[in-house]
């Protein structure tokens, strides 16, 4: 496992997503916690998850207690693993998410998380989303405010774009870690938020960083091409996974940590073999015609 730098300290250079373990589609528990314990055994260091990762409905926290249960339940040293969440959406029962940036709700559902996760303190806690109906210094001076009163001891935003970063920035300078937006083969429009965290010296965390390069997409219903044209688009992806003898997606992961020494990026894993696969991208080096085959499969690099 290869190791890259987040708020000054040391994590795995891919994290786990933890989201797909409780929302939809969400496996039973015992596959869920062999998931985390098989990407802790591989040296995943980061495990993201957020208050609202849950089924539609009232089970808030379901990700973190799950989270935190595996932790408990391995059988392996977790003094390094850094657990990061995220404040500010829910999930009722009629399935939509929704936002709520207020600084009282920050407050109380940080201390929530605190609670499920059975910490001393919040590794890294995140704004989940800028909420249009709360001003977005008001959201920020939570998570500073969360810092001085111990309840978090690093600060990062989510969903952002740059202008919101530079003032998350201003207002909590070196105690700002970090930014979580999506980001993948098939969405590159963070290019310019991407830039900025190498600037500032902020962990990129994309999420959904796998988008555009799953087995259905790049083979299609029965091995011709999807619909939407993304065989021929992101084949690239494949024929350089067949050159490495690896899979497409680990091609992909390593593809992004190559975007900058910033990036850490952050995939779901529902089985422990995906989330096995995921971690050995770290150790995955792409040399520069490969890089080049990637980069036209879209966007260009930032």
């Amino acid at each position: 496992m290869r190791y890259r730098t987040l708020g000054g300290l040391r994590v795995s250079a891919v994290g786990l997503g933890a989201m797909p373990l409780s929302i939809e589609g969400r496996p039973d528990e015992g596959r869920a916690l062999a998931t985390v314990h098989a990407a802790l055994d591989a040296g995943v260091t980061l495990v993201d998850t957020a208050d609202s990762y849950h089924l539609p409905g009232g089970e808030a926290g379901h990700n973190e207690r799950l989270v935190a249960r595996a932790l408990a339940t391995y059988g392996g040293d977790t003094a390094d693993v850094l657990v990061a969440t995220k404040g500010g959406r829910g999930r009722p029962a009629d399935g939509s998410w929704t936002v709520n940036g207020s600084p009282r709700h920050l407050k109380a559902a940080a201390e929530a998380s605190l609670k499920r996760l059975g910490l001393e303190a919040i590794g890294l806690y995140q704004l989940h989303k800028p909420d249009p109906a709360v001003p977005f210094e008001d959201s920020v001076g939570a998570l500073r405010e969360l810092i001085d009163a111990g309840t978090i001891r690093l600060a990062g935003v989510s969903n952002t774009d740059a202008d919101q970063i530079r003032r998350a920035h201003a207002i909590l300078g070196d105690r700002l870690v970090s930014v979580q937006n999506r980001y993948s083969p098939a969405v590159r429009d963070s290019d310019p938020e991407l830039r900025l965290c190498a600037e500032l010296g902020l962990a990129f965390l994309p999420w959904s960083p796998l988008g555009g390069i799953s087995r259905s997409s790049l083979d299609g219903p029965s091995g011709g091409g999807s619909a939407d044209g993304s065989r021929e688009r992101f084949g690239a992806f494949r024929a350089v996974a067949r050159e490495h003898a690896v899979s497409p997606q680990r091609v992909a992961l390593a593809w992004l940590s190559a975007l900058a020494p910033t990036v850490i990026p952050v995939p779901g894993a529902s089985r422990p073999q995906s989330a096995r696969d995921s971690a050995l991208a770290a150790d995955l080096v792409l040399g520069p015609e490969d890089l080049a085959r990637l980069d036209a499969a879209g966007p260009l690099r930032p």
